[in-house]
Formats: C-alpha cells, structure tokens, sequence
C-alpha cells in the first residue's frame, strides 16, 4: 500500500511542483485584475464541475463497482460493465457540453452574478469559459479510464496526467502575445491540455486493458447498482466544492482580486490535499473494495488506520506552516512582476483561513472510503449536506467583515463538521473503532504540529531581522531556511514522541 501511496504521492507531487511553476508565471503575467478573475471563473467552473461528476461521485461510484465485478464474475463481465458506464458517461457529458455552449451566458448570470456591473469583464468571462468548458468532457473520460487502471494496479499515469495541465499553460502563456489577452493563452492551454490528458490515459488503458466502446444501453443490475450509488456519492462528494463554488460567486461581488487571493491560497491549499489526501484516498478505496469483497473486514478497518497514519504525517508539517508563517510562504511563491506584496498579503491571509481546515481537507476521502467500499454512498451525504449548510451560512455571515478570508474561513469550519460527522457514522456502524491507541495518535500529532508552527514562526522573524539588508530573494530565502529548520524540528519530534518502532511498523 505504501509503494502505490508513494507512486500517486510522487506523480501528484510533480504535477503540483510544476504547478506552482505555472501559478508563478500566471501570477507575474496576469497579476491580480479583472482579466486575471475572468479567467479564474472560466477555470474554476468546470473543474467545479470535474470535482463533483468526474472525480469524486463517479469514483466513489464506479471504483467499488467495477472492483466487484472484475473480481467476482472476470474480465469479460466488467468490460460489458465498463462499456455501459462509457456510453452513459460520453452522451451525458455532451449534452452537458451543448447545453453550457447554448446557455453560457444565463449561466454566468447565476454562476458570477458580481461581473453584471461590469459588461467587458462578463462577456471576457463568457468567451473564455466557452473555450474550457470542453475540458470537462475530457477529464471525465480520463477519471473512468483512471479508475479503471487503478483497479488493475497501475496508477502512474492517472496520477500525473495533471502534470500536461501545467505543462500545456505555461506553453501558451510564452506566447501569450499573439492572443487577444492574456486570459485566453491560459485558456486555450487549458482546453489544449484536456486532449493530452485523455490521450495519455487513452494509450495506457489501450495497451493494458482495452478502451472501453460504445455499447447498447441496458439497464442491467450492475448498472442499476452504479446508479444508485451514484446518485448519493454526487450529494457526498459536493462539500468541498459547493464550498469552493459558493465562493467563485459571492467572491464576484467583493473588489478586483478577491478572487485571485482565493485562487493562489486554493493553490498552496491543494499541494496537501492532492499530494497526501487524494494520493491516499486512491490508493485506499479499492484495496478496502478488494478486502470487503473478500469479507477481511478486520484488515480493511487497519488499512484505513494507517491510511490515517499516513495522512497526518505528513499533513501537520503544512498546517503548521500555513498557519505560522502564511504570508512567507505566499511572497515567496508569488510576488513579482504584475503580482504585488499587497497581493501577497491578501493571498496569505486567507490561506491560513484555510490551514484552519486542512486535516479535513485531507481526511476526508480517507475517511468515506469505508462507506463507498461497502457500496453505502448514502450515509456520508448526510454529513456532507450538513457541512455544506454550515458552510454557506457563515460565508454569508463572514463575507461583509472578512471579504474572502472569511469565506476561506467558513470553508474551513464546514469540513471539520462534515469530517466529524462522517468520523462518528463510522464508529456508529463498526468500520471505525476509536481505540486508546488512535486517540493517542492524535494528541501527539498534536503536539509536534504545535511545536513545529512556533519554531517556524520564531525563525521566520530571526531569518527577516538579519537579512533586512536584502533588496532580493529575501523572502525566498527565508522560505528556504524555514523548509530546512522545519524539516528538522519535524523529525525529529515525531521521532521523540512517536519512537522508531512506531515509524518501522508504518512503512512495514
């Protein structure tokens, strides 16, 4: 499990590495404006939409599915599944299409209602969300191709096809010159870097297990079955991105660049949440669908402990940072050229809004994994409609005094009770057992967590004090310091509280 944790782990962390790269030139050439907030509408709005379909209910709903059926009736069996779900998948994701391109405009009235003030910036923003939105369509086919690889094994290639994203805007950001604005080379490399991915993806699954072809719709049970946990998963896997699409639009409403904070801190967010929780969660679900199938219910309920294990290992080092030292972090990745330490200052400050939710973030997909492995996609919809009602429900109150840290912040609080809640159904049910052992597991990942932010933060203002002297790459190179004073601290107190044993028997 720990080798397939670091194969997803390591291509995720690369397409996040190379992201950054991306984020950095996007910062300095696009800034912090009314284009640079049109085109993060246009991003985001499908990749709501990805998260949601694509990634999060078709993979909590297929993956259990298709593993129950490659497993129990062979290869034939679930490549007649696989074929159904392609067919249903293809025809609903174009309508899907044909319908955004008709009616772009009305959506954008509900979806950014802030730009009506502003009649260049939501035509900009209707032009360039019409070139991405195909983008969605793509990914979709590459999230079944995935989970079908993922089954099989092989997780390289699902886990760095993001990597082309990066890869396909900065190249039309260098020649951003010959487009209309700077906003449409991003978006074009986006639309550019859907293809990429669904051909990459499209050669692995070709060579080792066969595309998936269109096929006669026939509502057998199988496919009855995919629904029914479709339908739910959809619900449950909407928390986090209702979150983040609630903020796309109220964000509309507050002054130029409220978005493009929330943008940049998203993007700091998201190394941990892509690298450890996601590249976790993936690893999880079908060994726990394997486990159950074979009724190990014992040694499905330890895989997902260390699952936990892993995850706040390596998780509380960016809480702590994210919190301690926001404003370093944010300077240090982003400002320069049309991006200012203003800027830098805003990003930072809602970054560490959402550091206050990061062990949720995180979490979460390990913790539903027990659920969706039983084929139960219901349950954690009641934990997610829960959090989501928090969360809206606080940005309204926090958007007036906090602008968008306060919707950050409100992100942040709703996962925490969609975490707690799916965490409690859990032990309710007898997947989860919340033993002394776990318990203590907690409270020293506390602690290390505690002790490694005040370091940080204490050298963070020794390292500025003596190189005030600099006019370049101060911030850089406090960040530097900060990375290899952390590190340090962070081992070796895990290593204090935890002890060597402990860390043996996690990697064995």
């Amino acid at each position: 499990m720990l080798g397939r944790i670091f194969t997803v782990g390591g291509y995720t962390l690369l397409s996040r590495l190379t992201g950054f790269a991306r984020d950095i030139m996007l910062a300095a050439i696009l800034g912090a404006g009314p284009v640079a907030d049109a085109f993060f509408v246009a991003f985001r709005l499908p990749n709501h939409f990805r998260a949601i379909f694509a990634e999060g209910a078709f993979n909590a709903a297929f993956v259990p599915a298709y593993a129950h059926v490659h497993g129990g009736r062979g290869e034939a069996s679930a490549k007649l599944f696989s074929d159904r779900v392609f067919t249903l998948l293809f025809l609903s994701q174009v309508i899907l299409l044909v319908l955004a391109w008709a009616f772009m405009p009305q959506a954008m009235t509900l979806l950014a209602p802030g730009f009506t003030h502003d009649e260049a910036q939501r035509n900009l923003a209707i032009e360039l969300t019409r070139i991405t939105f195909p983008y969605l369509l793509l990914i979709t086919l590459v999230t079944l191709y995935g989970g079908m690889l993922n089954v099989m094994h092989r997780y390289a290639s699902a886990a760095g096809a993001s990597i082309l994203l990066n890869i396909s805007m900065m190249a039309t950001l260098a020649i951003a010159a010959f487009f209309p604005t700077v906003g449409h080379a991003a978006a074009w490399g986006v639309l550019i870097s859907g293809f990429l991915q669904y051909f990459l993806l499209a050669g692995d699954l070709a060579t080792h297990g066969g595309l998936p072809r269109f096929a006669p719709l026939k509502l057998d049970e199988d496919i009855r079955a995919f629904f029914r946990a479709l339908g739910p998963a959809t619900l449950g896997s909407m928390g986090t991105q209702v979150a983040m699409f609630a903020d796309t639009i109220i964000a509309t409403f507050l002054p130029a660049g409220a978005l493009s904070a929330l943008y940049y801190a998203d993007r700091l967010n998201q190394l941990p949440i892509g690298v450890i929780g996601i590249a976790v969660g993936t690893v999880l679900l079908p060994e726990m669908s394997r486990r159950i199938t074979a009724n190990d219910h014992e040694g499905a309920m330890a895989q997902q402990r260390r699952a936990f294990d892993y995850t706040l290992l390596f998780a509380v080092p960016f809480v702590a940072a994210f919190l301690a030292v926001p404003d370093v972090i944010t300077r240090a990745m982003f400002a320069r050229g049309a991006f200012t330490k203003t800027d830098a200052a805003a990003a930072g400050a809602t970054l560490a809004a959402y550091a206050v939710g990061l062990i949720p973030f995180v979490l979460i997909r390990s913790a539903v994994a027990t659920f969706y492995a039983r084929k139960d996609t219901a349950t954690p919809v009641k934990a997610s409609l829960t959090g989501i009602a928090a969360n809206v429900a606080l940005k309204l109150l926090l958007m007036g005094s906090l602008a968008q840290i306060g919707l950050a912040l409100a992100t942040a609080i709703g996962a925490w009770i969609n975490l707690l809640l799916v965490l409690g159904f859990a032990v309710r049910a007898g997947y989860l057992e919340l033993n002394r052992a776990f318990i203590g597991a907690l409270a020293k990942f506390a602690l290390s967590g505690v002790v490694l932010a005040a370091v940080l933060w204490l050298t963070a203002k020794f390292a500025a004090a003596h190189l005030a002297g600099l006019t370049a790459y101060r911030d850089e190179i406090v960040l530097v310091i900060l990375v290899v004073v952390g590190a340090m601290i962070y081992a070796g107190s895990v290593l204090l509280l935890f002890g060597p044993k402990w860390l043996k028997s996690l990697v064995r």
